[in-house]
C-alpha cells in the first residue's frame, strides 16, 4: 500500500498534462503560421511554457527536499507537478504571470513550504534553495540552444521571437531568485551559513523582500545595471536585443503596432 501511495503522489497532474498540451499545440501554430497573426499563438505558447518552468522551479525544490529527507512533499502534492497544489498558487503562479503580461519580467516564485528540520546538513539546505533558479539556468539554455548552436536556419522568426522572449523571461527570473535578499532562494542558499543571530535579525524581512527588490529596480541606475546584466546573458547565449524587443512585441498582440515584427 506504501508503494502504491507513494507512486500516486509523484504522478503527473492532468492539469500540468494540459498545460504541456497547450503549449505543444500553440507551439505548433507559431512554427507553423496557423492563423491570421502570431501575435495570439506567442501569447498562448509563451504564457504556457512560463506556467511550465514555475512548475518545473517548484518541483525542483521538492524533489531536493525529498531526497535531502522532508518526506512529506509528495503528500502535499508537490511531485505532482499541479500548480494548483502549492501553498500559495497566486505567488507562485498568477503574480509571475500577471508580471509578464505587464511588464515583460520573469517573477521569482517559491510557494512550496518545506519542513526544514527534517533536512540535515547545511549544503541539503542551500542546495534545496538553488534547485529552483537553477531550473530556470537549465530552461534558458534550452530556449536558448538554437541560437547558441547556431542552428536557426530553417526556424520561422515568430517562433525564433518566441523562444527568445521566454529565455528573458527566465533569465531575469533566475537572476532575481538568485540574490542574496530575505525571502528569495538566493538568501536561502546562503542562510544555512549565517550565524544564529544574523538569521533572526533577517526572518522579519522575508515577506517583504520581494516587494523591497522591485522598490529597488524603480531606481533608474538599478533598473539600468539588472537590465545590463540580463542583456549581457543573453547576448553571451546568442540573443540580440532585436529577438527579444520582437518577442515582446507579437506577445502583446492586443496593443497597437504589435505585428511590427512579423515577417512575410
Amino acid at each position: 500500500m506504501t508503494t502504491v501511495s507513494r507512486t500516486s503522489e509523484q504522478r503527473i497532474s492532468p492539469v500540468f498534462l494540459g498545460i504541456a498540451a497547450v503549449t505543444a499545440v500553440t507551439g505548433w501554430a507559431v512554427w507553423t503560421g496557423f492563423g491570421s497573426s502570431p501575435g495570439l499563438a506567442i501569447f498562448l505558447f509563451v504564457t504556457s511554457a512560463w506556467v511550465i518552468s514555475l512548475c518545473l522551479h517548484e518541483y525542483a525544490h521538492a524533489r531536493t527536499a525529498l531526497h535531502g529527507g522532508d518526506i512529506t512533499v509528495g503528500a502535499k502534492g508537490y511531485l505532482s507537478l499541479n500548480p494548483l497544489a502549492y501553498t500559495h498558487a497566486l505567488l507562485s503562479i498568477v503574480l509571475p504571470v500577471l508580471f509578464v503580461i505587464m511588464g515583460g519580467i520573469g517573477l521569482p516564485g517559491g510557494a512550496v513550504f518545506i519542513e526544514r528540520g527534517r533536512i540535515r546538513g547545511r549544503w541539503r539546505h542551500s542546495l534545496i534553495s538553488a534547485a529552483g533558479p537553477l531550473t530556470n539556468v537549465a530552461f534558458a539554455v534550452v530556449c536558448t540552444a538554437p541560437f547558441w548552436l547556431d542552428a536557426l536556419d530553417g526556424v520561422p522568426a515568430a517562433f525564433r521571437y518566441a523562444l527568445a522572449f521566454l529565455a528573458l523571461l527566465q533569465v531575469t527570473a533566475a537572476i532575481l531568485n538568485f540574490l542574496p535578499v530575505p525571502g528569495l532562494d538566493g538568501y536561502g542558499v546562503i542562510e544555512p551559513w549565517l550565524s544564529h543571530k544574523a538569521r533572526r535579525q533577517m526572518e522579519p524581512l522575508a515577506p517583504f523582500g520581494l516587494l523591497l527588490v522591485f522598490a529597488v529596480l524603480w531606481i533608474p541606475e538599478v533598473n539600468a545595471a539588472f537590465f545590463g546584466a540580463v542583456d549581457a546573458v543573453l547576448s553571451g547565449l546568442g540573443i540580440s536585443d532585436l529577438d527579444t524587443y520582437c518577442g515582446l512585441n507579437l506577445y502583446r498582440f492586443w496593443q497597437e503596432g504589435s505585428n511590427v515584427c512579423v515577417t512575410p
